[in-house]
């Protein structure tokens, strides 16, 4: 399993992408991976969580490398790895037409609140479980709010071939602390598909608070 670093997608996503220290639209952070292996269903797709964790992993012990060189052993204490245990998450798996699901926007008022005629709506309830794909792309915490036609033409871009090839899972999220922020309180989500047509993975991951 390899990180795919030069892709369309990546260049695309840019103008949504606020912290440009990852690939982000919305609440979701992307990770687009190859394989040379033969793909071998749920396997592979726990293989390539297992990757993008490792990459998530390493870039958190270069980040605290760089915090202690200019801000000293002082703040040791304060930094910590990420901990996962991938084998511990479950899989369900999702068909296209679900997953891909994005309501319309029925009114936007003054204050720029946004109401869908969708059957999910985010409340008290649901808050740190598993949101929908479209709501964490179109609702972020903080930022940019995306449009029915943003979440379209994203996804156009990472699936150029269409999604009638794909094979998609969503995972729990009760097996790393990378999840604990969106537990508190926006959601955590992550799923992994696996593009048959252009022979590639996608992870895709959410953890988001106030």
């Amino acid at each position: 399993m390899r990180e795919i670093s030069n892709d369309a997608f990546y260049d695309f996503i840019k103008q949504y992408d606020q912290d440009r220290e990852h690939h982000l639209v919305g609440e979701v952070d992307y990770y687009l991976l190859t394989d040379d292996k033969p793909y071998e269903g749920l396997r592979s797709h726990r293989e390539a969580l297992l990757f993008a964790f490792d990459l998530i992993a390493e870039k958190d012990i270069e980040d605290q490398e760089r915090a202690r060189e200019l801000l000293g052993d002082r703040i040791a204490d304060k930094l910590h790895s990420w901990v996962y245990d991938v084998d511990k998450a479950k899989a369900t798996p999702l068909t296209s037409r679900v997953f891909f699901y994005c309501p319309n926007i029925v009114k936007t008022d003054y204050y720029g609140n946004v109401w869908y005629d969708a059957e999910w709506k985010p409340n008290d309830d649901n808050f740190g479980t598993t949101v929908p794909y479209w709501y964490a792309l179109m609702e972020p915490v903080y930022g940019r709010r995306n449009k029915p036609e943003d979440f379209r033409e994203v996804n156009a871009v990472l699936f150029p071939k269409g999604t009638d090839a794909l094979d998609i899972y969503e995972w729990t999220t009760d097996w790393s602390d990378y999840f604990e922020a969106g537990h508190e309180w926006y959601g955590a989500c992550c799923w992994s598909v696996y593009d048959k047509s252009m022979d590639r993975y996608v992870v895709m991951l959410v953890s988001a608070t106030d």
